[in-house]
């Protein structure tokens, strides 16, 4: 389990496997390499994948491999994902951490693409604090029945509030913390994200088709 809360940006340094059915990725962060173990479980821009192998880089922090198996490839972005890529990282959940978020399981349901961004700028605290951007994203449509206004959903593995919603679109704001220790403040019109729909929601749904 995890919360939505992105604690490092990593980058895309190696991808083996390209037949069909399964990837390997090695990433590189920040993160202390005594802190991760094999086994491990990391969320990757949404989908938690588990870490097969690590250690230190020369530089400072740790890489880290991990593998996707056909279902993650075709349901997520991960597909295509290159050398040099910038993806949210977020350790696993740990009994008696701050539940900042809310919580996501990183199984990504499908992916959604953005289809505006208006960065709003103003008066003079936009100078001082940086932008805010607000992001209009279309869902897939079996999965937009999930998504309400004012409820959570997780994007490229962030935690984010829904501010409206119509049909199957609906827009998200970004404050400018969120922009500077994220991917996105790279992100842009066309761009499509990992989407995962609130665990609530989901089983709210089925409930109801069961009755």
């Amino acid at each position: 389990m995890f919360t939505g809360l992105v604690s490092d940006v990593g980058t895309v340094a190696a991808v083996e496997g390209r037949q069909a059915g399964l990837r390997r990725l090695r990433i590189q962060s920040s993160y202390d390499p005594e802190s991760i173990a094999m086994g491990a479980s990391i969320a990757c821009s949404g989908p938690c994948l588990t870490v097969v192998g690590f250690g230190a880089r020369p530089e400072g922090g740790a890489w880290f491999d991990v593998d996707a198996a056909a279902e993650t490839l075709a349901r997520t972005t991960l597909e295509t994902w290159g050398v040099g890529r910038r993806i949210n990282l977020e350790r696993s959940l740990k009994i008696g951490d701050e539940l900042g978020g809310h919580l996501v399981t990183g199984h990504v349901d499908g992916v959604a693409q953005i289809i505006a961004r208006e960065d709003i700028v103003a008066g003079e605290e936009a100078t001082a604090w940086g932008q805010v951007s607000r992001f209009d994203i279309r869902a897939p449509r079996g999965l937009a029945r999930f998504i309400a206004e004012k409820g959570s959903v997780s994007l490229d593995g962030t935690s984010l509030t829904v501010n409206t919603v119509h049909d199957d679109v609906f827009s998200v704001m970004l404050i400018p913390h969120s922009l500077a220790v994220t991917t996105w403040g790279e992100r842009k019109a066309g761009d499509d994200i990992n989407l995962e729909v609130d665990l609530m929601a989901r089983y709210a749904a089925r409930l109801s088709e069961v009755r």
